[in-house]
């Protein structure tokens, strides 16, 4: 592996990546052609978490039905295509659906439908907003596990992490994995470790983002150990204000104690990245070796929620 060039080569697997979060915003001039490009690049130009959650909000609510929520999976596989992206557990925002009143199952039938000719392979992950509390989650959690056997492979918790504690998501996490669902969370983006520990309570097997777990050198054990990885969204990171600076990122740091990690995009629409360029900062901003590299590769193939799915993992 050489450089962009090899990594391009690279077989590769995502698997923590927002279908909303993927429009770019060329996408939205076609979704909302009645905004000028200003207001366009006022939108993805937020430089904190509430502006991303705007912005956010801003693509859903341009994503009216199923045809928009198929061209945007056209688009995003089109590029992972592209990457060599050969697996991708890819979020769906079920709860932003659901609070916009909209019909998820034609919507999730109209993704599906452009997975399924796709050369990604692809399973969904059915995400709820933590914020808007347990019965909305349920109600997620419900959904997904109608669709165990069509492409949904997990449930997981977005949103505020401090408005939508852990804790009242027991029952939903319970009812979840007893329906043959695997269970990741947000946690340890925007608050502390403690809110990575409450999503480990709950039965989480991965954690997005998890990148203030380097706070407490318990929890680093506890990961490593316990062989639970993170995934890692540098360029998001960023872009939302939780690390102050892409040298502030501890991604080495988290890596170096031997935290397993996947780097991700999380949004490389709102965040102007693709997988490729998430490992070439590893690389050229972190120092990771070829080596490093390869090994961080596997883990996108070595922790996918659907194992027997996963094509020509390379390990």
């Amino acid at each position: 592996m050489s450089g962009m060039a090899g990594l391009q080569r690279l077989p590769k697997a995502e698997l923590h990546l927002h279908l909303e979060g993927s429009v770019t915003p060329e996408l939205m001039g076609q979704l909302a052609p009645e905004a000028s490009q200003e207001e366009i690049g006022r939108r993805f130009g937020f430089r904190d978490f509430a502006g991303f959650l705007e912005c956010y909000k801003w693509v859903a609510e341009h994503l009216r039905g199923p045809e928009e929520y198929a061209m945007a999976t056209r688009r995003l596989l089109a590029s992972l295509a592209q990457q060599n992206v050969r697996y991708a557990e890819i979020t769906l925002s079920a709860g932003v659906i659901i609070w916009r009143k909209q019909e998820l199952a034609p919507i999730y039938d109209a993704v599906q439908r452009e997975a399924a000719g796709s050369p990604v392979t692809v399973r969904w992950n059915l995400d709820a907003i933590r914020h808007f509390g347990a019965e909305h989650a349920m109600q997620v959690a419900e959904l997904a596990a109608e669709r165990v056997s069509d492409g949904v492979v997990s449930f997981g918790i977005g949103g505020d992490e401090v408005r939508g504690p852990a804790e009242w998501f027991a029952e939903v996490y319970k009812f979840a994995s007893a329906r043959g669902l695997r269970l990741t969370a947000h946690a340890g983006e925007i608050a502390g470790p403690e809110s990575v520990w409450s999503a480990l309570r709950l039965g989480a097997e991965r954690i997005g983002h998890g990148i203030r777990a380097v706070d407490d050198p318990v929890l680093v054990r506890h990961l490593r150990d316990h062989n639970i990885p993170l995934e890692i969204c540098i360029s998001s990171n960023v872009a939302t204000g939780a690390v102050e600076s892409l040298r502030a990122h501890p991604v080495r740091r988290l890596y170096d104690a031997g935290v397993p990690i996947v780097l991700n995009t999380d949004d490389p629409g709102l965040f102007d990245t693709t997988l490729v360029r998430e490992y070439d900062l590893a690389a050229s901003e972190f120092g990771f070796s070829e080596e490093d590299l390869t090994r961080i590769v596997e883990n996108g193939f070595r922790y996918a929620f659907a194992r027997s799915a996963v094509p020509s993992a390379p390990l």
